[in-house]
């Protein structure tokens, strides 16, 4: 929402400022269209040159998340603490072989079973289950799958942040593309010299809104589109690092509550849940399995 107000707020302003100096809408409304073709076609193309299809498609996938911000909220982090601290109790209590059950199959699993939003995010499920997986292999040097771990979560932010920076390289284009636009409006008005002043200083003023166009669609649109998507994606990576947290603290030979308890204090701080509440919630977790057990 606040985005949303935002950009009405930049649009207000700008119009606010203009119309109190006494300027005129109609030379801009004139060439809004024409130049907007320019700029914006052009940077779109630019776009398609520089990136792959994948990039594209996944860039228009993210333009939800402008408003409603990274898809992990509170619940979710205290979610994957509970689940992390039942697969760290089972590999402790009933040895490493005891996870293939649970991670050769998540869907079935009655850990992971308990947590529908975080099983539908297939990236988490398949990174949880395969660190696991070589951990059942007897790969359970903690600095060795904490590196294993970190370089996939660096891969998978790089190619997740791909389409930030597509965008990003947009907005970096468009003054440039802006002057364009100014530089073709400036070549007509040239070809008319003949003409009226009052013709050819609404020909020069068309040819400058390309240039204010290319600004504004630079610093005040596409440009904090690009950084809020950014940001939205580097939290939502958190997640992975208070996972890696987890499973490196109980490969290191902590209890599976002091597992998490690392893992809480990567938890981003708005998101963070307090001792207590991490606490209330593993142990009413551990309540509930040893009655189904039982």
């Amino acid at each position: 929402m606040w985005q949303i107000i935002g950009l009405i707020g930049v649009f207000a302003t700008i119009i606010t400022g203009y119309t109190i100096a006494g300027g005129k809408f109609g030379v801009i409304l004139h060439a809004l269209g024409p130049e907007l073709i320019i700029i914006l076609g052009s940077g779109i193309a630019t776009m398609l040159v520089s990136n792959d299809f994948s990039t594209v498609t996944k860039l228009l996938g993210k333009f939800s998340k402008l408003v409603s911000g990274p898809a992990w909220k509170k619940t979710d982090y205290v979610d994957a603490l509970c689940m992390l601290f039942l697969l760290a109790r089972i590999a402790r209590q009933e040895g490493n072989m005891a996870l293939e059950k649970h991670i050769e199959n998540p869907e079935s699993s009655v850990v992971f079973s308990r947590y529908p939003r975080l099983l539908k995010d297939h990236h988490l499920i398949v990174f949880v289950s395969d660190v696991f997986r070589s951990i059942t292999m007897n790969f359970t040097d903690p600095h060795k799958v904490g590196e294993m771990m970190e370089t996939e979560i660096e891969k998978h932010h790089a190619e997740e942040l791909r389409a930030a920076k597509a965008l990003a390289a947009v907005a970096d284009a468009l003054p440039a593309l802006g002057i364009v636009a100014a530089v073709l409006g400036v070549i007509k008005a040239m070809g008319a010299i003949s003409e009226s002043p009052e013709v050819l200083g609404a020909m020069i003023g068309a040819a400058l809104v390309g240039t204010f166009l290319g600004v504004l669609l630079a610093y005040g649109i596409v440009g904090p589109i690009a950084a809020r998507i950014k940001g939205v994606i580097e939290e939502e990576g958190l997640m992975l690092g208070m996972v890696r947290q987890v499973i490196i603290a109980h490969l290191e030979g902590l209890g599976p509550q002091l597992a998490v308890e690392v893992g809480r204090r990567s938890v981003p701080t708005r998101f963070q849940p307090s001792f207590q509440e991490l606490d209330e919630s593993v142990s009413e977790t551990a309540k509930s399995v040893r009655t189904k057990e039982g």
